[in-house]
């Protein structure tokens, strides 16, 4: 009996380990050793790359691409013009009634009026590989290498690169001299190989955004004028003799002798490598826990500022368990918050942000789960990337001002309440932490410039619709799915989602398998309706009839996208009871989500306009019906859904 009780729960852990076994998704992978020597005088520094390959693939390779980014920095580039062109587009008006632009506020047509020492270029003088020197062909942003001798299967090239690089003003992303006064934003610095997956080679030229690597190692040495600090990816070797604050407590660092100084940075399993450079910086750091210290580089200022960056620190500290409860682990061994760039970017370990703001702070960092950890395409996907965070942000903010945000010693600004300033109108009536989400996409369903989030990110139309879909339309994805399948088994399923596909470059129908695992409830329906589409939610409540001597209630589809549907009904003595009708396309129902009584109805067949059911009190006990009063639906017309009967 014994052996047949232990046979049965290795089955059953067996199950268990195949509903979520890692996936078989191969995966490239890369070593970068990279040597730079920057003269701060010119703004100009060489380099060269040693590089070894790994084609996991099955495929041969002929040629390989690198990316060039800095090129875009050029008057009458595809940036440039990209820019200037949606500039001549207006989605919206001001206060005033005049139009504005679509183009891109930090772009502008900035770049047709580089002068030649304010451009950038990525400048590749020479490639080979396994000793061979390589062809080239440009172009602008996109470097393709037709190979001498293929890349087999499960084998390996070593590729040295020589290069030199000219750093732009800062206008988008990375550069020099920003706003803020930043000396060097060094993003997109280095010719990166372009990650070749299970669907080709990603040799997206660079437009507007986004970005997408092969997971590697990065071996980053930077020679720069000993008077500079330096911030990066991964952690710096050698700290005791370099100072700056890395080194450890009490250590006296030597004097560094010469003019210059080479900062030795390693990072491993990341996808792409980040450094900022300032005579002026000041350097935070705290070890939070055994294996993670998190740093915070900004500019020397006031005591406002002090204290502002200093709140960065503490914040980020205190709301690092809450986003690994929800989110996963973080496994690196640092994370760096960096004054530079434009306004907030993700990368490798650390984020370029443009100020203390802590909206951008928790944005930026939770971007090292979606984009660096799970590392989807950006380009494909961008929804499930700003989507993602945007939606993580709000949840982790929600939960910071709710424990932390009147306790900071360093607050010298009050938490803004967003909901009782009324900055988006109406934000009481939509989901609490969610709400800027909702506004946002509501927006943009209610515009003429929606396209379905399936767009490649460089090819909406306009930044309008871009941003509102993937960011809050993508956010409202997940808050949205809760109200499908449950809050609870939505936030099992993004854990779920985090442990089968970290470190795999996921799609979208990698998340939606997860989720229909973890919910068993069917849910490709609505990944085409919301993501291949731009059909909207319109539920509406209809007529009120007494049929057998009961009351017989008509739900009405208007929108063109079926949802299942909760419809609560209040009476007069002040008891309620939720009605639950499931979407035939489910083949499931989602779990009650609290203690009120709940009847489950047959389901509703997407095709049918309408649905009626019964209810088993009179129609003159009945206070108000509502359809949804979580909000959590992103019905277009919340005006229809909600009955109240005057006594």
């Amino acid at each position: 009996m014994m052996k047949k009780i232990s046979i049965l729960l290795l089955m059953g852990l067996g199950t268990i380990s195949m509903l979520f076994a890692q996936p078989e998704r191969w995966q490239q992978h890369i070593a970068y050793q990279i040597d730079v020597n920057m003269d701060v005088v010119t703004n100009r520094f060489t380099g060269s790359e040693n590089i070894v390959y790994t084609n996991n693939s099955p495929d041969t390779l002929h040629r390989v691409f690198f990316h060039l980014y800095w090129n875009a920095f050029q008057p009458n580039s595809s940036m440039d013009v990209r820019s200037r062109e949606l500039g001549k587009i207006a989605t919206r008006q001001d206060r005033n009634g005049n139009p504005i632009p679509d183009w891109d506020s930090r772009v502008k047509d900035r770049i047709s009026k580089l002068q030649p020492n304010e451009i950038g270029y990525d400048s590749v003088t020479s490639i080979t590989m396994n000793g061979v020197e390589q062809k080239m062909i440009y172009h602008e942003t996109i470097l393709e290498v037709p190979l001498s001798s293929p890349i087999l299967p499960n084998s390996k090239a070593n590729f040295k690169v020589a290069f030199k690089a000219q750093v732009p003003l800062q206008i988008r992303r990375s550069g020099r001299d920003n706003a803020e006064g930043v000396r060097y934003s060094m993003s997109q610095w280095y010719p990166k190989m372009v990650e070749y997956d299970y669907q080709g080679w990603n040799a997206n030229p660079y437009i507007a955004r986004e970005f997408y690597g092969v997971w590697g190692n990065f071996d980053v040495k930077i020679t720069i004028d000993k008077h500079y600090m330096v911030a990066a990816t991964g952690v710096l070797q050698k700290p005791n003799e370099i100072g700056f604050g890395y080194e450890s407590p009490g250590v006296k660092v030597p004097e560094h002798k010469g003019n210059t100084l080479t900062w030795n940075f390693i990072g491993n399993n990341v996808h792409d490598f980040v450094w900022a450079a300032d005579p002026d910086y000041k350097h935070l750091s705290k070890k939070v826990r055994p294996g993670l210290t998190l740093n915070v580089f900004y500019k020397a200022g006031d005591a406002h500022a002090d204290s502002a960056w200093n709140n960065v620190l503490w914040s980020a500290e205190k709301v690092l368990p809450y986003m690994e409860k929800r989110f996963g682990p973080y496994p690196y061994p640092q994370y760096s918050f960096i004054q530079g760039g434009d306004g907030g970017m993700e990368y490798a370990m650390a984020t370029l942000i443009k100020g203390p703001s802590l909206g951008t702070v928790f944005h930026e960092w939770m971007h090292s789960w979606y984009q660096q950890i799970l590392g989807t395409n950006e380009s494909l996907y961008p929804w499930m990337d700003e989507g993602f965070t945007s939606y993580a942000e709000a949840e982790v903010m929600a939960w910071y001002n709710e424990n932390f945000a009147q306790q900071s010693p360093y607050t010298s600004i009050p938490v803004k309440n967003y909901l009782k300033n009324k900055v988006i109108e109406d934000a009481d009536k939509l989901p609490k932490n969610q709400y800027e989400n909702y506004a946002g996409y509501f927006a943009l369903a209610r515009s003429p410039y929606e396209e379905p989030m399936s767009t490649h990110a460089d090819h909406f139309n306009t930044n309008f619709a871009y941003s509102l879909a993937a960011y809050s339309k993508g956010a409202v994805f997940l808050e949205q799915l809760g109200y499908i399948i449950s809050d609870s088994l939505r936030n099992k399923v993004l854990l779920a989602y985090y442990n089968t596909w970290k470190f795999k470059h996921p799609n979208a129908n990698d998340f939606i398998r997860v989720a229909e695992k973890v919910s068993n409830i069917e849910l490709e329906w609505y990944k085409e309706y919301w993501i291949y589409s731009t059909k909207t939610i319109d539920y509406g409540i209809g007529n009120i009839d007494l049929v057998n001597g009961k009351p017989q209630i008509t739900l009405k589809r208007i929108g063109k996208m079926p949802m299942p549907i909760d419809v609560l009904i209040t009476y007069k003595d002040g008891t309620s009871e939720m009605h639950y009708i499931p979407m035939n396309l489910m083949y499931g129902i989602k779990p009650a989500e609290d203690a009120t009584p709940r009847i489950v109805h047959q389901e509703w067949k997407w095709t049918d306009p309408e649905y009626y059911f019964t209810i088993n009190r009179n129609i003159g006990d009945i206070r108000s019906i509502e359809i949804d009063p979580s909000q959590r639906m992103a019905d277009v017309n919340r005006s229809n859904n909600k009955l109240v009967i005057p006594n």
